[in-house]
């Protein structure tokens, strides 16, 4: 299972809302995964954030009925930007990502998070 992988990726998203300047990843962010190859899929979902943030960004406003993004908790917006990105440039089909960031939502974010998450990604997946 990549949910380690997906974990520490949500993680250095949620952390890139907060920090604008570029920098780049070191492999000791990495090094807490002990899978090599759980490790480059974590690589590459940051990588991907990064290469598309502004157009993974706009699928996700155009999805948000009734919120802008900065009125979205960080936590979520971190977590729906780490599925949009799964989904959208790392190919893996979508029921597993939903399954897997709604999961997390529950281990990181508010009560409620884990239906408003599931929502959007549902809209963004049907289009």
């Amino acid at each position: 299972m990549r949910t380690a992988a997906r974990e520490l990726a949500f993680k250095l998203i949620f952390e890139r809302l907060f920090v604008k300047e570029n920098y780049t990843f070191d492999e000791e962010f990495f090094a807490v995964l002990e899978k090599e190859e759980d490790k480059t899929f974590a690589k590459d979902l940051v990588v991907n954030f990064e290469q598309n943030r502004a157009s993974i960004e706009e699928t996700v406003k155009e999805k948000l009925i009734g919120y802008s993004l900065d009125r979205v908790y960080k936590v979520d917006l971190a977590l729906i930007y780490l599925a949009v990105t799964e989904i959208k440039h790392l190919n893996t089909p979508h029921q597993i990502v939903i399954n897997e960031v709604v999961e997390l939502s529950k281990q990181f974010s508010t009560e409620k998070s884990s239906r408003f998450v599931n929502g959007v990604l549902s809209a963004i997946v049907k289009g």
